[in-house]
């Protein structure tokens, strides 16, 4: 068994970017592990943001099992629903609940089902719903600034997800207010259950759409820990806008045979690519 590594008391801004980035790879075999044992799991769009998550838990956010229920934490929406495996295991490395837990994945009268619920410590508002996470967050920022609370409501976004409308009646009415204390990801991974984005429903030029709708838009390799570090900590900071980090992602990513695949949109590994992927992330770790 490959377990989580013990860091969930490490306070944040103490970490050096080599230890996020081997974080990173134990969050990935973690995944990979949970995923295999509950028999179900969106590998794929998991692997791709894991990054983005380990920066905003272990850098950015203000939230941790300690002040869960403090009005000035910050808040972390998962509009990207399906990608739940990936959230379960970095709050349980960060301490929100048992990593135990996680073996009863998509177990029958488990809390740990396919997609975010408020059951589960750590998780703010129940997703899953394709397009309803931006506006959620949306309200959430709007609470805060007429509250005057100090909190940064931070939200997770997938680019096949666009294609939903909601998203963009939530992104007009953001900067309407100009909601500084929203900051939204977009995990650019270009892939989606049935193809690519821009074959499915394309949404390019994406810069220039959220700048149209009023929005700073920041682009970053997602998968490059300093860079997403400077920006994630970056966009807070400017005013009277809400910002979104445009992730550039690959689908799979840490995994070769996983990269840039439909295929592993929603895919169990069976036992030989399993250690076939462990293997190539614990090289890393070497």
């Amino acid at each position: 068994m490959i377990e989580i590594e013990e860091e969930a008391k490490i306070m944040i801004k103490k970490c050096t970017d080599l230890e996020l980035q081997r974080k990173s790879v134990r969050y990935r075999l973690a995944l990979l592990k949970y995923i295999k044992m509950a028999g179900a799991g969106h590998t794929g769009g998991d692997l791709s943001c894991v990054e983005i998550l380990n920066v905003l838990y272990n850098d950015v956010m203000n939230v941790n099992p300690e002040n869960f229920n403090d009005k000035n934490r910050d808040r972390y929406i998962q509009s990207k629903g399906h990608a739940v495996e990936i959230l379960y295991v970095v709050l349980a490395e960060r301490g929100f609940f048992p990593e135990s837990d996680l073996e009863t994945i998509g177990k029958f009268k488990s809390l740990y089902i396919g997609h975010p619920t408020r059951k589960v410590n750590g998780i703010e508002f129940n997703t899953g719903a394709l397009g309803h996470g931006l506006a959620i967050s949306t309200g959430i920022a709007l609470a805060g600034k007429k509250d005057n609370t100090p909190y940064r409501v931070f939200t997770l976004i997938g680019d096949g997800e666009l294609a939903e409308g909601s998203n963009w009646e939530a992104a007009m009415l953001a900067s309407h207010y100009k909601l500084d204390n929203l900051i939204a990801v977009l995990d650019h991974n270009s892939l989606q259950i049935t193809g690519t984005t821009s074959e499915v429903c394309s949404p390019y030029p994406i810069d220039e759409k959220w700048k149209a709708f009023g929005w700073n838009v920041i682009t970053a390799d997602g998968h490059n820990i300093p860079e997403l570090r400077r920006v994630l900590n970056e966009a807070p900071t400017l005013k009277d806008r809400p910002s979104i980090i445009i992730a550039n992602t690959i689908k799979g990513k840490g995994v070769s045979f996983m990269e840039n695949s439909t295929k592993w949109h929603h895919r169990v590994p069976s036992e030989e690519e399993y250690l076939k992927a462990v293997k190539e992330l614990e090289a890393e770790l070497t």
